[in-house]
């Protein structure tokens, strides 16, 4: 007949300490943004119109906080 192979172990789900990018204080920060948007508050910081798209909004928060010294990842180079 034939034999059973034992079943390999699973594999342990990343922590959230060892999987988290951004500091607390980023994670504050771009929620505060976030909520900011949510309530039709943001505005641009160059024209001064209202931000309209949750992307934008997103980057804006992360420059904000990268501005306010948080511990988050550069922004990705871009391709030529």
């Amino acid at each position: 007949m034939h034999e059973q192979k034992p079943m390999p172990a699973a594999k342990k789900a990343a922590t959230t300490s060892a999987k988290r990018k951004t500091s607390p204080k980023a994670q504050r920060k771009i929620a505060t943004v976030m909520h900011e948007f949510k309530e039709g508050q943001l505005v641009s910081g160059g024209s001064g119109k209202k931000v309209k798209n949750p992307k934008q909004a997103i980057a804006i928060a992360l420059s904000e906080a990268r501005e306010a010294g948080a511990d988050i990842p550069p922004p990705p180079k871009k391709k030529k």
